[in-house]
């Protein structure tokens, strides 16, 4: 049952309190745990809603990109390669978000990076975000052109300011749309496919036989090194499914079958789907390519133009494939202005220690792809990704290890999350060493700087040097960096007698406004208790709890 302490003396006028409650609906719970009065969602909803962001277009571009470059054989080991690291690393972090309702940046925090370090992941991962609604937006501006002939630079703008009404009222609005559009983006994307097969079997031959434009053919550990790392570039987007498992309901006996099909299908599933997608990438551009050229085959509007033609009138092919093209668009990069929107605040409050609300950095984030956009990253596409993916690799990995090894297997690091300023250290040397060690040296390897030989195999030094640091440095510091103090000066428990976190609610003393128990701590000049946003914007520290000795 959910209690509340008695109000204070002083309150907030109802009509505050309304508005208070109206913003943090808006904000979708930017810097803080997602309460269980928010979260009324059911398991299959959450998952829908998170699996129709993985309706990007991109992911037929990079496998286009790869076995147009490297061949058939070396483009589906590769995708194959980094699905199963995909797969592996976003398993813990999906589970973290999900049961403890947290999203990627605040588990970073309380994994290995402390409540400052993990500002540089932020950053990194708003990166992905920008990046990704540019790669998204360059290709329903090439849709745009081919259907309607609007010039390019006014298709990247209609695909920039689209998605702002979208993305302004976060997750009851993202949660409708994407349940609503998955249905026709699925047609739309399957059956040309099986219609191409079906209709000429001699398609599946040509696609396998297909060898590259170095005309090697057979598969070779540096194509598909090179091709993994391009794919690995989408490690990142683990943090845009948790944006949305962190709303999961509690897990109890009745919903465990359900709530466990959903976090593991919503979290590192959605690789499965992205990983066929690259696949279908290859087989269409192999399609197209004696028709339009290896540069315009790697474009998703061109290959599902191609495949249309083959199966329907022609008055109807250019139409469906910009619906394709632009339903896709919508569906990826409200995401993407949502999940970026989240990073940039994240990052921005700490450092400043001043929270300007979640639609400012909506508009910083899209500002930043529209400039990629304009600046015609699509002719890049590979270049870019190849070099990010190396951050986005070490980053991953090094979390993912924290939980998995450090947290469960030398319980050298604290098994429930911890996030709230007070309770970490500024800095944890174990994921900021590791990861700072394993980025750095990747991507040096990546410019050639330790020879042409190494340059292919960059991401995997990423995930070896991550994932062989992070244990090592927790070993070497014994675990002492990731607790400022053990107990949060308050009473109640963090977690329910389930292990959910527990739904009792408090005041805080600060804002006067109630709040689940896991966002709160005590005080440090009245006792009372403080919540998580109002420890993040005291500029003086009159609220942190003081460090506490800890043994060992």
């Amino acid at each position: 049952m959910t209690t509340t302490e008695s109000r204070p003396t002083t309150t907030t006028p109802p009509d505050a309190e309304k508005s208070q409650a109206t913003k943090e609906t808006l904000e979708d719970y930017t810097l803080r745990f997602a309460p269980r009065s928010y979260r009324r969602w059911t398991p299959m909803v959450v998952a829908t809603t998170a699996l129709g962001g993985i309706a990007y277009m991109a992911d037929f571009s990079i496998g286009a990109g790869i076995g147009l470059a490297h061949g058939t054989g070396n483009a589906l080991v590769a995708i194959a390669v980094a699905a199963v690291v995909i797969f592996v690393t976003g398993f813990p972090l999906a589970y973290y978000g999900a049961r403890y309702n947290i999203d990627l940046d605040l588990i970073t925090r309380g994994s290995g990076f402390g409540y400052y370090g993990s500002v540089l992941t932020s950053v990194i991962f708003a990166s992905f975000t920008f990046i990704f609604f540019a790669l998204e937006g360059s290709i329903m501006a090439q849709g745009l052109k081919l259907g309607l002939g609007l010039p390019l630079w006014l298709g990247y703008a209609v695909s920039t300011l689209m998605v702002i009404p979208l993305v302004i009222f976060g997750m009851k609005a993202l949660s409708k749309l994407q349940v609503w559009t998955t249905p026709v983006w699925l047609v739309l994307m399957i059956a040309p496919l099986v219609y191409l097969i079906a209709d000429d079997p001699g398609t599946v031959d040509r696609f396998l036989s297909y060898a590259g434009t170095d005309g090697e053919g057979g598969v070779n550990p540096a194509s598909v090194l090179l091709g993994a790392g391009v794919c690995l570039s989408l490690i990142a987007q683990i943090g845009e499914q948790i944006d949305y498992l962190r709303f999961m309901p509690p897990k109890t006996g009745a919903n465990k079958r359900g709530w466990w099909t959903a976090v593991i299908m919503a979290g590192p599933g959605w690789v499965v789907l992205g990983a066929l997608k690259q696949a279908i990438g290859v087989f269409l551009a192999v399609y197209i390519i004696a028709g339009v050229g290896a540069t315009a085959a790697p474009e998703p509007i061109r290959q599902f133009k191609g495949a249309f033609d083959a199966m329907m009138p022609s008055w109807l092919v250019i139409p469906l494939a910009v619906a394709l093209v632009v339903i896709s668009q919508i569906k990826i990069n409200v995401t993407n202005a949502y999940s970026g929107s989240l990073a940039w605040t994240n990052s921005f409050t700490r450092v400043t220690r001043h929270y300007p609300g979640r639609m400012v950095f909506v508009l910083v984030n899209l500002g930043f792809a529209l400039a990629l956009m304009e600046a015609d990253m699509f002719s890049f596409l590979n270049s870019i990704l190849g070099f990010y993916s190396n951050c986005a690799i070490a980053w991953v990995v090094t979390v993912a290890t924290d939980i998995g090894v450090n947290k469960y297997l030398l319980k050298l690091s604290p098994l429930q999350p911890e996030f709230r300023r007070g309770m970490l250290y500024a800095v944890n040397p174990v994921g900021t060493v590791a990861f700072v060690a394993a980025s750095g040296l990747s991507i040096a390897m990546y410019f050639h700087a330790l020879g042409d030989t190494l340059q292919p195999y960059s991401p995997v030094a990423a995930a070896v040097i991550a994932f062989a640091l992070t244990p090592l440095m927790a070993i070497v510091t014994k675990g002492r960096y990731y607790l400022r103090r053990t107990g949060d000066g308050i009473d109640e428990p963090l977690l329910d007698a389930a292990g959910n976190p527990s739904a009792v609610t408090l005041d805080c003393h600060v804002c006067h406004q109630p709040y689940e128990r896991p966002d709160l701590a005590a005080c440090a000049t009245h006792g009372a208790a403080v919540c998580s946003l109002c420890l993040s914007t005291d500029k003086g520290g009159d609220h942190v709890l003081p460090a506490q000795p800890i043994a060992g």
